[in-house]
């Protein structure tokens, strides 16, 4: 699966759009990575935990818009966004959506 930020790809031909595509996740702190963030606070530094819980989640968002996409019969998706948003205290969403395309 070819996936792009823009809305062609250099030496592909769009044959044919197949729709919007996406996959999302909700991620919620877990108390340890919260205690060792509230550490972090005092001393400043980055917050490995968290960067690392948020990777996760935008892995497990585009691997669910990628199996959207294939659910189509689509080989690229492009003009992909990626999108987050809290929708709890210690919860936050993350969202990968695109357009599904076949390429040649």
């Amino acid at each position: 699966m070819i996936i792009a930020t823009t809305e062609n790809i250099t030496g592909k031909e769009i044959v044919a759009y197949k729709g919007f595509v996406k996959g999302s996740t909700i991620q919620a702190k877990h108390i340890g990575s919260d205690f060792l963030a509230g550490l972090k606070n005092i001393v400043g530094g980055e917050i490995k935990e968290y960067s690392d819980m948020m990777d996760k989640a935008r892995k497990i968002a585009i691997s669910r818009m990628v199996k959207d996409a294939e659910g189509m019969g689509a080989n690229a998706i492009v003009a992909v966004r990626l999108q987050t948003s809290s929708v709890m205290n210690g919860a936050a969403e993350i969202v990968a959506y695109g357009t599904a395309v076949v390429v040649e």
